[in-house]
């Protein structure tokens, strides 16, 4: 039975499996030809590029050299046409030497050619005299011309010296004048400079008592506190007092300046760093500084101050004397300058 059953087994065997395998190495060796193939097709096709483009290059450089060679073949006609003509004329030479000794050898016939060639010869001289003749009278004509223009030059160099000796005068003369308007202005600045020490010197004894109020340099110095509330370009009770005082000082001093001397005022108004809220009269310390000052001349105008000898700028907070943002800084810096100047 057990023989049987193998038997059965063997019956029954599956060739399938081994078919498939079989198939897909075929595949696979197809494939691979394949790609072979496409491989050395690609090879191949770089290959043929290349030597197109090697053959190009080639049929340029032959196209270039068949140039070349037109353009020798042209020269060497060239140079051919040019011996050719050499030759002949060497031909045509020889053949006039023959012909004079012929001459020369039948003597009279050889003294009536020189008899010719003499003529000539004078005829050739009479023109060359004369050709020499006009160019004699070209280069005298040409002297005469120079020496004319040696005259002009000579005269002009004459004007110029006398030019120049007048010019050096004048310069003395503006360097003299010069130093003259000097030594005046110097002068008239040391005169202003007396008046500015007379006027400070006033305001001193009359706003002595005051700590806000000092003098900087050439400049007398009020704290806006003195003169304004804050925020604000109209001049406080206390203020116009103060700036009454002022006022009565350079109404005085108006009237022993001299009428010569263009003095003014010149009024300043700073503020310090803090922004303005913009809710104000004023949009920002520019004009809060320029209004202040503008009120401080108004004032002294009402006053009785000459309004031509008064002068108005703001300086926003552009010009501190204190840096930093501390209170006593800002404070310092929020300020009125007085400054008698020149025009």
């Amino acid at each position: 039975m057990a023989l049987a059953r193998n038997r059965r087994g063997d019956r029954g065997v599956d060739y399938w499996p081994g078919f498939v395998d079989a198939l897909s190495t075929l595949l696979l060796a197809i494939m691979f030809l394949l790609s072979v193939f496409v491989m050395a097709q690609f090879l191949l096709s770089r290959e043929i590029s290349g030597r197109d483009e090697v053959l190009s290059r080639l049929n340029s450089q032959i196209n270039e050299l068949t140039q070349l060679l037109a353009l020798e073949e042209s020269g060497k006609q060239d140079l051919e046409d040019a011996l050719a003509n050499m030759q002949a004329t060497l031909a045509d030479a020889e053949s006039e030497r023959s012909r004079l000794q012929d001459l020369l050898a039948r003597g009279a016939g050889a003294n009536d050619l020189a008899d010719e060639q003499i003529g000539a010869l004078n005829k050739s001289l009479d023109e060359e005299r004369q050709l020499s003749q006009r160019a004699l009278s070209q280069v005298e004509l040409l002297n005469q011309q120079i020496a004319a223009l040696r005259r002009q030059i000579g005269a002009l160099e004459d004007a110029l010296e006398v030019s120049e000796s007048k010019d050096r005068e004048s310069q003395t003369k503006i360097a003299d004048l010069g130093r003259r308007l000097n030594v005046a202005l110097a002068q008239r600045v040391q005169e202003l400079n007396r008046y500015r020490s007379d006027f400070f010197g006033r305001l001193r004894e009359i706003l002595s008592d005051r700590e806000n109020i000092r003098i900087v340099g050439d400049r007398f110095v009020f704290q806006s506190e003195v003169l304004f509330s804050s925020g604000s370009a109209d001049l406080n009770p206390e203020g116009e007092g103060e700036m009454a005082k002022l006022a009565s000082a350079i109404v005085d001093l108006a009237r022993e300046i001299p009428d010569d001397i263009n003095w003014v005022l010149r009024v300043d108004g700073h503020t310090d760093n803090v922004p303005l809220s913009g809710t104000g009269r004023y949009a920002d310390n520019w004009e809060l500084s320029s209004g202040r000052a503008t009120s401080v001349v108004k004032f002294l105008i009402d006053e009785g101050v000459p309004a031509n000898r008064l002068v108005a700028a703001g300086f926003g907070e552009f010009q501190p004397i204190e840096e930093g943002n501390s209170v006593e800084a800002r404070a310092t810096n929020r300020r009125i300058e007085l400054k008698l100047t020149e025009r």
